[in-house]
C-alpha cells in the first residue's frame, strides 16, 4: 500500500506540474481530470474542464472526424504518440482556435478504462516552420535573381512581384528603358515557375526585319516563299511547354499582331504555307521601352492585343532612381570583368563612386556595364581608373551635373558612336548597341544636334 500511494504521489505531482495539457476521459469523451496546464491552455480553471465532453474543446469542423477518430480508439485502444496522422484544432473557451499536437494514452483502473490525453500547443512550432519555409523562399528568391544586382527597396518591390507571378501561367509585360535588364526579370521568372525544366526561348522582335518575323515567330513549311527550301519550326513551337519571351513587343508589325493574338487565346497556330492547326502550351512573357498604351492610342497597337498582354504588368526602374545600387552594380561589374580579363582591381577611388553615382545613366545598367567594361580594359594597376571626362561632358560650371535626360542622353550617343567609329547601323553599330532602330537613331541624332563631326 505505501508503494502504490507513492507511486500515485508522484502521478499527481507529474500530472499537475506537466508544461503539456493533461485529461483524463472516460469511455463516454467525459474530462475526469484535468491539470493547470490544459485549463491555461483552454482558457477554463481546471475544474470548469471538469465534467465537460471533450467535444467541447474541438472545433465544430472537428468533431466528425474525432468522432470516427474515437470509435476506432476504443475498439483497439493502443498508445497513439505525437503526431500519429491526427490533424487538430484545439477550441478555447473564447471561441478562438489554435493547432494541437496530441497523445493518447489507454489507462485501466478498479473503476473502468479510461484514456490519458497529452495535449501540445504548436502555435510557435508551426510559426517557426513558417518563418523556415519564408526564409528557404527569400533564399530561392535571391539565388534566381543572382544575376540582378542591388538592394534598393524599388528593386526588391520588383523582384517581389516577379517571385509572385512566376508561379502562375499569367502572361507577364514587363516595361522599362532601354538596359534596366527586363530580360533578366524575364529569365528569372521562368527560373522560378513550373516550366524551369522546359525551353525559355527568346524573340528580338525589333532586330528581325518585319517580313521575316512571322516565319521567325510561327515557322514555315518548305515552298512557303521563295527561299524556304526546308521546314522551319518557329519560335513558339519550340517554346512548347515552356516559356516564350518577346523582347520589344512594341516593334511587331501591325499586320502580324492579329495572329499573335489568335495564338495566345486559343493555344494553337499555323506555320507558314500550311493550314494544319497546331496546339501549343506556352507561358508568354514579354518586355518593352516603348509607350504601348499611347501606341494604342496612335494605332500603332492594336488595344486588344495591348490588353491580353498586360495582365500582370511589372515596371522596372531606371537606374537613376536606384542609385543607392550603383556602387554594389560598379564593384560586381570589376569583378566581373577583372576575372574575365585576368585582371587584378581591388578597389574604386571614393572620388569615382560619387561621379557614377551622380550621372544619371540614360543607357541605366547596360551603359553602367559598358563603362566599368572598357575601364577595366584601361586600368594599369590594382585601382579602377574610370575615364571621368566623359561622365563631367554634361557637368556645370558650379560642379554639379546636368541631370536633364536630354543632355544625359546626348552624351550617351556621341560616347557610343565614338566606341563604334561613327557606324550607325549594322548588327555591331551604334543603334544595335543603343537597342534601337537605325531610323530612330538618325532621328534622335537630327534632334540633339549630333553631326558625323562630332563623332
Amino acid at each position: 500500500m505505501p508503494e502504490s500511494k507513492s507511486q500515485d504521489d508522484m502521478f499527481e505531482k507529474l500530472f499537475e506540474g506537466a508544461p503539456d495539457g493533461m485529461l483524463v476521459i472516460d469511455a463516454h469523451g467525459k474530462i475526469l481530470l484535468a491539470n493547470p496546464s490544459a485549463g491555461k491552455m483552454f482558457g477554463y480553471t481546471a475544474d470548469e474542464l471538469r465534467g465537460l465532453g471533450i467535444e467541447r474543446l474541438i472545433p465544430v469542423r472537428f468533431r466528425t472526424a474525432h468522432e470516427a477518430h474515437r470509435a476506432e480508439y476504443g475498439a483497439n485502444p493502443r498508445p497513439r504518440p505525437m503526431g500519429a496522422g491526427l490533424e487538430l484544432f484545439g477550441l478555447r473557451k473564447d471561441g478562438s482556435e489554435f493547432p494541437t499536437d496530441i497523445m493518447l494514452s489507454p489507462v485501466e483502473d478498479e473503476e473502468g478504462r479510461r484514456t490519458l490525453c497529452v495535449v501540445r500547443d504548436i502555435s510557435e512550432r508551426l510559426k517557426v516552420a513558417e518563418e523556415k519555409l519564408y526564409l528557404e523562399e527569400e533564399l530561392r528568391l535571391e539565388s534566381n535573381f543572382e544575376e540582378i544586382i542591388g538592394e534598393s527597396a524599388v528593386l526588391r518591390r520588383v523582384l517581389k512581384q516577379a517571385g509572385t507571378v512566376a508561379r502562375t501561367d499569367a502572361t507577364v509585360l514587363i516595361l522599362g528603358e532601354t538596359g534596366t535588364g527586363k530580360e533578366l526579370i524575364a529569365r528569372a521568372i521562368h527560373n522560378l515557375s513550373t516550366r524551369k525544366d522546359q525551353t525559355f526561348v527568346r524573340v528580338n522582335c525589333a532586330a528581325i526585319p518585319g517580313g521575316l518575323l512571322e516565319s521567325e515567330l510561327f515557322g514555315h513549311e518548305k515552298g512557303a516563299f521563295t527561299g524556304a527550301l526546308m521546314r522551319k519550326l518557329g519560335r513558339l513551337e519550340l517554346a512548347h511547354h515552356g516559356t516564350l519571351f518577346l523582347d520589344e513587343v512594341g516593334d511587331i508589325p501591325l499586320e502580324l499582331q492579329p495572329k499573335l493574338l489568335r495564338a495566345i487565346q486559343e493555344k494553337e497556330f499555323e506555320r507558314l504555307g500550311s493550314s494544319a492547326t497546331i496546339p501549343v502550351d506556352v507561358r508568354l512573357v514579354a518586355a518593352t521601352n516603348r509607350d504601348l498604351e499611347q501606341m494604342v492610342k496612335n494605332r500603332e497597337f492594336r488595344n486588344d492585343l495591348y490588353y491580353r498582354l498586360r495582365v500582370f504588368p511589372i515596371s522596372v526602374p531606371p537606374l537613376r532612381e536606384r542609385t543607392e545600387d550603383i556602387p554594389l552594380l560598379a564593384h560586381y561589374f570589376v569583378h566581373k570583368h577583372a576575372r574575365r580579363m585576368n585582371r587584378k582591381i581591388e578597389s574604386i577611388p571614393p572620388e569615382t563612386l560619387q561621379a557614377l553615382i551622380a550621372w544619371p545613366w540614360p543607357g541605366n545598367v547596360r551603359e553602367l556595364e559598358n563603362l566599368i567594361e572598357r575601364a577595366v580594359i584601361l586600368s594599369r594597376g590594382s585601382v579602377l581608373e574610370i575615364p571621368l571626362a566623359e561622365l563631367r561632358a554634361v557637368m556645370l560650371g558650379d560642379g554639379s551635373f546636368d541631370s536633364s535626360l536630354q543632355a544625359a542622353e546626348r552624351a550617351h550617343i556621341l560616347r557610343v558612336l565614338r566606341e563604334t567609329r561613327g557606324v550607325v547601323g549594322g548588327p555591331h553599330g551604334a543603334a544595335a548597341r543603343l537597342g534601337l532602330k537605325r531610323t530612330t537613331l538618325n532621328f534622335k541624332m537630327q534632334k540633339l544636334g549630333i553631326s558625323r563631326s562630332d563623332v
